[in-house]
């Protein structure tokens, strides 16, 4: 349905880890090699990144597929960055929204992106919808479940929820109305990472104190690259990289 990648270490231009590598982001888009559902991800992409000593991380996004953009080439040779997340797409309902459904959505400093679908969608999600303000819902992003699903990430760290109890809990929420979802979620705020590995693949690869990448798919044959167990939350940062089950809900 989508690949997602997110970064955080040492300052390196967007390219050395999204174009350069022999199976990196750009690749995956028309060639994955651990992609379960889908086969082509050429409905859109993005990428998030912070600048230094700015909070509000600048997105780059369009509707096409990322080889055919020129633009994204030059921006990605030149950008330097500490921390990032991009993201390629294979749409669940096609041509819906065009760039506004790329990922990754940014709000209050974070970025995000879902890989997967909802099932049952959209007619699962009004529960977890039911419990969302008005304000919320008027202002999604896109009409596509991974913008529902930001909304009610967000809601939840607006009430005070840490990064990754945000990030659980939600897909718990979803998983108990929409059994058989595909739920990998990819969140940072530019120094943390959390991921969620429900239903299709996803990877870390980290080196303590330099650099931690979480993935869909290994970017290349690196032996440090590890997968992450379905049915878990990652947390991690530049020096850590935390694994927590999480538990199949029951209705």
């Amino acid at each position: 349905m989508c690949r997602h990648l997110a970064y955080v270490g040492d300052p390196v231009p967007l390219g050395q880890i999204l174009e350069a590598p022999a199976h990196s982001l750009i690749r995956q888009s028309w060639e994955p090699r651990r992609q379960r559902y889908g086969t082509v991800n050429a409905d859109g992409f993005g990428v998030g990144w912070y600048a230094e000593g700015d909070p509000v991380p600048g997105r780059y996004r369009r509707k096409g597929p990322i080889w055919g953009d020129e633009t994204f080439a030059d921006l990605a040779r030149v950008v330097r960055s500490s921390a990032f997340l991009a993201a390629v797409r294979d749409a669940t309902e096609a041509g819906a929204d065009g760039e506004a459904a790329a990922a990754p959505f940014a709000a209050d400093g974070l970025l995000f992106s879902h890989n997967g679908a909802v099932r049952g969608w959209p007619a699962s999600l009004a529960r977890p919808a039911a419990t969302l303000p008005a304000t919320a819902l008027l202002s999604l992003a896109a009409r596509s479940d991974s913008a529902l699903i930001w909304a009610l990430v967000r809601h939840r760290i607006a009430e005070g929820d840490p990064l990754p109890q945000a990030v659980a809990d939600t897909v718990i929420d979803i998983a108990v109305p929409a059994p058989g979802s595909r739920l990998n979620l990819l969140l940072t705020d530019g120094s943390t990472i959390v991921a969620t590995a429900w239903g299709d693949t996803l990877w870390y690869l980290t080196e303590p104190g330099r650099r931690t990448v979480v993935a869909s798919e290994p970017y290349d044959d690196d032996p440090l690259w590890r997968e992450v167990p379905d049915r878990t939350l990652l947390t991690a940062t530049r020096t850590d990289v935390l694994l927590t089950p999480l538990k199949e809900p029951t209705a």
